[in-house]
This record gives structure tokens, C-alpha cells and sequence, in this order.
């Protein structure tokens, strides 16, 4: 799975890197050491403008973390949707039609991952946080999905309180060095499956699913970091310090 992750860079440095032509200065993010399910988060989609007829453009918006089903009524079922399995996500009621149609992609920087470990003094097993990223850098693109949940309670549609967006991390079998902390990881794209994953007029499943392939071997690093990151509370470029 993957519960935690990083996200630093700027809303220019995005827009530059996913060739983004609209962005929203109001929904512009602090970095985040430390993202956590419910937070707001960068991603990357693709939507029809609705000032300029059926012209697709792609966009940077803030989501909420945790993928809230559109004939969910409760919200808060969003805190337990943070992730997706790519095995099963094309089929499950829950994110079979954000497939389909409402796809993105989720920028990071890495992710955390524990891992158990004994403890030689007291013999006791404690859990290990590893800061897992990019050997060579580079933003991560996280496959993800989006959905609108509509708020009821709200008359007006044209209320922003009205419509909740969220999304939700697609995940895979752990390759690479997040393989020898966690059995699962976030599926990063590449850059030259960025158009057909975020086309909104893509609709088949096969050929989606065919552009979720395993991570090749040897692009990620992993160290042990504090287990500061344990609070959500913790924030900084601190808790990326390799632990002594």
C-alpha cells in the first residue's frame, strides 16, 4: 500500500514537467513532507473547459486524498480509499467507473514504507520507516483516479461547497528496493504513457490496463529514515534525514 508520501514541488515546476495549461492560483499547495489520507494533494487530469466548447485541456488541481464513490453518502469513507489494486481496480464497484473515465496522475517526490524489525536490546519488533524514491530525482507520477462526490445537503450546484473531489493512489507488487521494505507499492507511469492514461476519451479497459505495467528493476533507492514520520503532525524537509 502506500500511506504516506512526499510532495514538494511548486505548482510552476509541475506545470511545467506534465505540459499543464490550467491552473487555479487559489488551490496552490504548501510542500509537504508528510502527506497523509484526507490531505489535499496535486494531480494532473484531464477535463473538457467548460467556457470553450469540447476543447480538452489539462489541469493541475488540489484533491482531497482518499477516493470518495459518487453514490457514497458518507465522506468519510474516503480516509479508507487511499489506495487502488491494479489487479482489481478496472472491476471493483467502487473505482470501476473513475477508471473508465476519471483518470490522473499524482506527483511526488517518494514515498514511505515500514518495515518490521527486531530490536537486538530488547528483542522486541518495532516498525522501520524507509523514505523510498527515484534513484535518478525525478518526480514520481503516480497512477490515480478521481471522482466527484455531490454534497446533498447543498442545493445549488453552483455552490463550491456542493462538489467534492478526491482521488486515490494505484498500487502494484513492490520492485526494486521498496520491494525489500513492503510487498506493494505505488505504479508509477512513464512519461510516454502520460497522454493515453489522462485521456478522458480513452475508454478501453484492455488497453488502460495494458499502460499499468510493473516498474522495471533498478530506478528506486530506499534508506531508513526517523520515525518522526510515524506523526502526522511532523512536518519538514527534515524527515528525509537518513537515520543514524
Amino acid at each position: 500500500m502506500c500511506g504516506r508520501y512526499t510532495s514538494t514541488r511548486g505548482p510552476e515546476d509541475l506545470t511545467r514537467l506534465f505540459q499543464v495549461t490550467d491552473w487555479n492560483p487559489a488551490e496552490r499547495l504548501a510542500p509537504n513532507w508528510n502527506v497523509a489520507p484526507t490531505d489535499d494533494v496535486y494531480a494532473v487530469l484531464e477535463r473538457t473547459a467548460w467556457d470553450d466548447g469540447d476543447e480538452v485541456r489539462r489541469q493541475l488541481r488540489a484533491l482531497r486524498w482518499g477516493l470518495v464513490p459518487s453514490w457514497s453518502k458518507d465522506p468519510n469513507v474516503g480516509s479508507r480509499m487511499i489506495n487502488a489494486r491494479v489487479e482489481t481496480v478496472h472491476e471493483k464497484p467502487a473505482y470501476r467507473r473513475a477508471f473508465a473515465k476519471r483518470r490522473c496522475l499524482l506527483p511526488a517526490d517518494g514515498f514511505y514504507e515500514w518495515e518490521p524489525v527486531k530490536d537486538e536490546a530488547t528483542g522486541r519488533t518495532r516498525k522501520q520507516p524507509y523514505f523510498i524514491h527515484p534513484a535518478d530525482g525525478q518526480v514520481m507520477a503516480m497512477a490515480g483516479l478521481y471522482e466527484y462526490w455531490r454534497n446533498s445537503d447543498i442545493t445549488s450546484d453552483d455552490d463550491p461547497d456542493a462538489w467534492l473531489m478526491t482521488c486515490t493512489i494505484i498500487t502494484t507488487e513492490a520492485t526494486d528496493a521498496a520491494g525489500r521494505v513492503h510487498p506493494r507499492m505505488p505504479l508509477a507511469l512513464t512519461p510516454d504513457h502520460y497522454d493515453a492514461w489522462l485521456d478522458p476519451g480513452h475508454h478501453d479497459i484492455d488497453d488502460l490496463r495494458a499502460l499499468l505495467t510493473q516498474p522495471a528493476d533498478g530506478r528506486l533507492d530506499a534508506r531508513p529514515v526517523s520515525t518522526a514520520v510515524n506523526s502526522v503532525r511532523n512536518n519538514g524537509a527534515h524527515l528525509l534525514d537518513a537515520a543514524t
